[in-house]
């Protein structure tokens, strides 16, 4: 696992990691429910970045945001516009139980895997036990779910391949918070202003739209958790917990969310919460938070000049 940051203690660190999981937990709830509607992804990912922007365009000229164009627009792609597509676009065919094994249990995999390739940075053995408790209660949780024959929804494959690209560029933007040492404000304000500012124009002119269709309540729904709750809260707290825990342990409390998702999804969902969901969730929380625990004496990675 890569090492906190020094100057962050580590009960902020998994207070923010908890508030992700809380918001996380809502997303993949909340993105179903959005999914099922008459909106469209394009229309829930604009609602994202119009909300989002809004709020953060102030404080994106207050603070003074000092990410150089490269950074800034590998920030807003990787944890912005084409994670928030994908993710959107998956909802939009497979069940929000997916989305929380898939993203939420893939995350602390691809950021382990891109920390090695990338970083060089291999986990120590611990750090790769804590992995492979959570990846075999991550597979225990989705052997009913994934394998289950859907002949209803033939495309439920394609919103799942959608969840894998949603993991992959969240894990990376982990990453680049660790490595180029992102404040956690600048990290969230470049986003939401660099995401609005390209895919806003493009959303208006050319993609399609439900929006005018969807009852207010579902824009207000979308509009409130998608620009406030995952884009602002859920972000900077991702960004606040890598930087105090480092990237694997931050990712790693991720693999909680699917457990979590489980259990809301049985009374908002209707979704059922069987005998192997509850092995699995045992075995994911005891790998996170052992994961969570792990601490690597190697220093992180430190940014190149600018």
């Amino acid at each position: 696992m890569s090492q906190a940051h020094p100057e962050r203690p580590r009960w902020k660190g998994f207070l923010a990691a908890g508030t992700v999981i809380v918001c996380w937990t809502g997303f993949n709830i909340v993105s179903r429910l959005g999914g099922k509607s008459v909106l469209t992804p394009f229309d829930i990912a604009a609602l994202r970045f119009a909300v989002s922007a809004a709020f953060m365009l102030p404080v994106f000229i207050a603070v003074k945001n000092s990410l150089p164009l490269f950074r800034l627009m590998a920030m807003a792609s990787a944890g912005g516009m084409f994670y928030a597509l994908l993710a959107y676009g998956g909802f939009a065919y497979a069940p929000a139980a997916h989305a929380g094994i898939i993203i939420n249990g893939g995350v602390p995999l691809a950021t382990a895997g891109l920390a090695w390739l990338w970083l060089k940075d291999r986990p120590n053995s611990r750090a790769l036990l804590a992995l492979g408790i959570a990846a075999t209660g991550v597979l225990v949780i989705g052997i009913k779910s994934l394998g289950a024959p859907h002949a209803d929804n033939p495309l439920e494959w394609l919103g799942d391949l959608f969840f894998v690209g949603a993991a992959i560029l969240w894990a990376c933007y982990g990453l680049m918070v660790r490595l180029w040492h992102i404040r956690p404000i600048d990290a969230v304000s470049g986003i939401a202003v660099a995401s609005a500012i390209i895919y806003l124009p493009i959303y208006v002119l050319f993609l399609p739209k439900g929006i005018f269709q969807a009852p207010l309540s579902d824009i207000l729904l979308q509009g409130f958790y998608q620009g406030m709750v995952a884009a602002l809260v859920a972000a900077f707290s991702y960004a606040y917990a890598t930087l105090s825990l480092g990237s694997g342990a931050a990712s790693l409390t991720l693999a909680i969310v699917p457990a979590t998702s489980a259990l809301l999804a049985v009374p908002l969902l209707g979704e059922p919460f069987g005998g192997m969901t509850v092995v699995g969730v045992t075995l994911v929380t005891i790998g996170a938070t052992f994961g969570a625990l792990v601490k690597k004496a190697a220093p992180a990675p430190k940014s190149p000049p600018r």
